[in-house]
């Protein structure tokens, strides 16, 4: 069984030493190299990371990796392994993917929970909004069998997020057949350009909520593992910006 995990990066940054992963310079067109293979070769969408982010290795996975399992991590964000010590140390490793993937069609992160909001609320607070309202939209024009669960995201209160999943290589292909048939017709329909820059990534983050969108349809059998965070997360900071969008109407200006 050979598993092949990307790991999403737009800068040179410590990588986990396991066969399991492939370290990604995402948006490497017209950008000096850092050493990382680049998602600027064979078929690509690297040009458009500016605005879909790790999207564009994702869509460099789908359509040049030949693996039996394909994934997607990020620099700061890993599945979670069994070994202790430094974050670093405790990304699953290749011996572990594959023991998990024996009887199983994936790999996705624990749910992440939301506790005052729910999934489109918090969204809408946090972000604008006319980009996942018009992705509603177009799921019930080229999707309707998943018009009910993007309406679901107005009831749940967890989700699998981040982008990050390891598939088998053929639910890879569906569902990124799936995905980027409604992306790109977002694209055409939200001028990216009416937003600043961090606002305008908006296609990686509506592909967020997707994915379990998608997996309602599915009935495949997935494990799942932590998220191991490579940086500390300033709770303070992120917990003062929610609150600041939720009751004042600020959005978000960075990541956390």
């Amino acid at each position: 069984m050979k598993v092949t995990v990307i790991v999403a990066a737009h800068k040179p940054y410590a990588m986990p030493n396991d066969p399991l992963y492939l370290p990604l310079h995402v948006g490497a067109e017209g950008k000096e190299s850092f050493g990382f293979a680049g998602d600027n070769t064979g078929e690509n969408i690297s040009a458009k990371n500016p605005t879909f982010c790790e999207l564009t290795g994702l869509y460099w996975a789908w359509k040049n990796l030949d693996a039996d399992y394909v994934g997607l991590a990020h620099y700061r964000r890993h599945f979670g392994g069994k070994g202790k010590g430094e974050p670093i140390s405790r990304v699953l490793t290749e011996a572990e993917a594959v023991r998990l993937l024996k009887d199983k069609d994936g790999i996705l992160p624990n749910k992440r929970k939301y506790y005052i909001e729910n999934l489109y609320s918090h969204y809408v607070h946090t972000m604008h909004p006319e980009p996942l309202e018009l992705t509603g939209e177009i799921i019930r024009e080229k999707h309707p069998a998943y018009a009910e669960a993007f309406e679901g995201l107005k009831k749940r209160t967890s989700a699998h997020m981040f982008n990050m999943m390891i598939l088998r290589k053929d639910h890879l292909d569906a569902y990124c057949t799936w995905l980027f048939s409604i992306l790109f017709e977002l694209e055409k329909r939200v001028d990216a350009t009416a937003y600043d820059a961090f606002h305008a990534r908006f296609f990686g983050r509506v592909s967020e909520l997707l994915l379990d969108v998608w997996l309602s349809e599915q009935h495949l059998e997935l494990a799942e593992v932590p998220v191991i965070g490579m940086e500390k997360t300033n709770w303070i900071k992120k917990g003062g910006s929610f609150l600041m969008a939720k009751f004042f109407g600020k959005k978000y200006d960075k990541s956390f």
